[in-house]
């Protein structure tokens, strides 16, 4: 499953320019926690979210006697509180994900980067954007769905395998494989790839590579 499956297309943007107050109204108004910033062109120079936001709410704290010598201030901290506009407070530069990549990787950027949404960008310009609720809807499949596509993304595109050579059953996002693969190379990397589908909690593999390596 790649992330132009799970995107959404229609995006909710603003642009560096947009004042505050109003970015937040545009937040409040569609119910969304962040929008992408995009330029003239809809390239994606930054991300404002809610958290950019709550730092300008909260406002600044005094530093009053002896604490000022210790405490160094947080200059990116204190150019959010005194933002006026979404250029002023966003977060840049946006971490970004294209529209082929699989969602495995979008995951993966999520929870290292911290973030709750990517824009999805092909050369540059906005396309879409993923989620975390949209990667934790696809976790949520049917083991109809994560079937097919192990049998058709992985075993035959992938893979090349013919139908029969390699057996799958899912049972609650639980994998078997059994069968018959090309080398022993593939018969590791195979239940690899098989667990990064979205919606696959377990694997267990039985698989006899055809062409073996003698020592």
């Amino acid at each position: 499953m790649k992330v132009s499956d799970l995107m959404t297309t229609a995006v909710v943007s603003v642009t560096p320019d947009m004042d505050l107050k109003e970015a937040a109204s545009l937040l409040v108004e569609k119910r969304i926690s962040g929008v992408p910033v995009v330029d003239h062109s809809n390239e994606v120079v930054g991300v404002l979210s809610e958290a950019d936001i709550l730092v300008k709410a909260g406002g600044t704290a005094a530093r009053h006697g002896l604490l000022r010598w210790f405490v160094e201030p947080d200059l990116g901290l204190e150019d959010k509180i005194r933002a006026e506009t979404v250029a002023e407070a966003m977060s840049a530069p946006a971490v970004t994900i294209a529209p082929t990549r699989p969602v495995y990787e979008a995951a993966r950027l999520m929870v290292t980067e911290n973030v709750n949404r990517l824009p999805v960008v092909e050369n540059g310009v906005l396309t879409g954007i993923l989620t975390r609720a949209d990667v934790v809807r696809a976790f949520t499949r049917s083991d109809e769905e994560i079937t097919d596509e192990i049998k058709g993304e992985i075993l035959r595109r992938t893979f090349w395998l013919e139908p029969g050579r390699v057996t799958t059953s899912v049972v609650h996002g639980h994998v078997t494989l059994e069968g018959e693969v090309e080398t022993e190379a593939d018969a590791q990397v195979l239940p690899t790839l098989v667990a990064r589908v979205p919606g696959v909690v377990s694997v267990e593999a039985e698989l006899q590579p055809r062409v073996t390596v003698s020592s």
